[in-house]
């Protein structure tokens, strides 16, 4: 087994081989990422994995709410828990730098047993979607913009989230934007990201402090979409991890702290000519494009609908509540420049024009947040929708305006066919079942609002 062991250990990257310095390889995590874009899958020593073994899940991964609940649907024998086939994507194999002993992970495509790919799994949703590009003869290019805080350990979720403290021993405070000493304030943390991805061979483009007391922001390099989807998904973890480092945790959750602004993943989306390679969204003359228009029509139409899949979670919708702690656009409005839009057209060179989409919550899967936005501009580019006019300063608050409940926008993306059909219907019908599910748990709970000001009071 060893020898048999030695051809691919010898094809991983460069990377990997330069964090296991030559010392023998103990484990190796097959992974994939669930609904919520988190990992699950199966460990292994080293010796047993060869890039063609498979290795087998349920179904049921799939099935299953973010507290672990399943959900009853309208599935043929749904509890027999038919296997899925996990087969290693071996390109996407990276070092786990906070194991012991030098450990392995590779994120699994799934298949069934017969050799399809399987629908609903999040990234097949993205490839699915990056494949109608690649038949119109399109390459989708993507940059994810990761925000996220770092707090103090929350062991009671009955307490609030509290900001860390850092190197000068005072809880941070908020409206450091692009402050550096900020960013410096918690430097071991972030050293520790950075030696992590390192070792796992990603790149961090910027990083600076946000609005919130402790809230990061990491820039990604502009890639193909699945490509990203995976960096954003191993940088989750990596995140997590270094900060448990150093006795902080590090959320992901859209809106953490009542008092601070809600955390983002900004998108900027582009798409380019295979045969020429040149940007679609700019024409011969280097202005903008009847196809750029038409994929901002497509994000105005359809990104209401695709809400769910960006904001997916009760607690995302409160990030878009107009206080003077938010940030966070409450339209689907579209403008030059102008961050008080959903839909931002950066400063950029004819080559380098581009959409951010900055309605994404960080809280989302990266897969399907990415395929759902590429999926809202490639309905607009085939059906040619026309956009809006583009705002000019601020919006009114009925312009382009946002689903502000998971109930309602859950309401919207059931009826939505058009998009059903580019994502998947199979797909789309459990994952819509699994939200609604989500939601019957939350409105069972009683919160301590509801104690402490109608217990007594009512």
């Amino acid at each position: 087994m060893k020898d048999q062991n030695r051809g691919w250990l010898e094809d991983l990257p460069e990377a990997f081989k330069v964090y296991r310095a030559g010392r023998d390889v103990d484990e190796v995590e097959c992974i994939i990422p669930d609904l919520a874009g988190m990992s699950r899958g199966k460990a292994m020593p080293a010796r047993k994995f060869h890039p063609q073994h498979e290795t087998y899940l349920p179904v049921s991964i799939f099935y299953q709410t973010i507290t672990g609940d399943d959900v009853e649907m309208d599935i043929v024998n749904q509890w027999a828990e038919y296997d899925l086939v996990l087969k290693p994507d071996m390109s996407t194999a990276k070092a786990v730098p906070w194991a012991k002993e030098p450990t392995l992970q590779v994120i699994h495509d799934l298949y069934t047993r017969d050799g399809q790919p399987v629908s609903i799994a999040p990234r097949q949703v993205l490839k699915q979607v990056v494949d109608l590009y690649t038949q119109q003869g399109w390459k989708p290019v993507v940059a994810p913009e990761l925000e996220f805080y770092l707090t103090r350990p929350n062991l009671d979720p009955n307490e609030p989230i509290l900001a860390p403290v850092g190197r000068t021993g005072r809880p941070g405070t908020g409206r450091q934007s692009y402050s550096m000493s900020a960013v410096d304030d918690y430097g071991p943390v972030i050293d520790t990201i950075y030696d992590f991805a390192q070792d796992a061979g990603l790149a961090i483009e910027t990083v600076i402090q946000e609005d919130g007391a402790g809230q990061v922001e990491i820039n990604l390099t502009h890639g193909d979409p699945v490509l990203l989807a995976d960096q954003v998904f191993y940088f989750k973890r990596i995140i997590r991890e270094a900060a448990l480092n150093h006795e902080m945790f590090a959320t992901f959750m859209a809106k953490p702290m009542r008092d601070q602004p809600g955390s983002a993943m900004h998108v900027h989306q582009s798409v380019v000519d295979i045969e020429s390679g040149e940007n679609i969204f700019s024409d011969a003359s280097g202005a903008i494009s009847e196809r750029f228009l038409h994929f901002i029509g497509g994000c105005q139409k359809y990104l209401p609908q695709a809400l769910p899949l960006m904001a997916p979670y009760v607690n995302s919708y409160r990030r878009f509540e107009s206080d003077a702690n938010s940030s966070a656009p409450t339209n689907f409005g579209w403008g030059h420049d102008n961050r008080a839009t959903g839909l931002r057209v950066p400063n950029a060179a004819p080559q380098d024009r581009r959409l951010e989409n900055r309605v994404v919550g960080v809280d989302c899967n990266p897969y399907l947040a990415i395929a759902a936005g590429l999926a809202c501009g490639y309905l607009g580019m085939m059906q040619q929708v026309k956009p809006g006019e583009p705002a000019v300063g601020e919006l009114e608050d009925d312009e382009y305006a946002i689903p502000t409940t998971m109930d309602e926008a859950l309401t919207l993306f059931e009826a939505a066919d058009d998009l059903h059909a580019v994502l998947g219907r199979e797909f789309c019908d459990v994952y819509g079942e699994v939200k609604r599910e989500e939601m019957r748990l939350f409105h069972r709970e009683i919160s301590p609002w509801e104690r402490e000001h109608l217990l007594l009071n009512v």
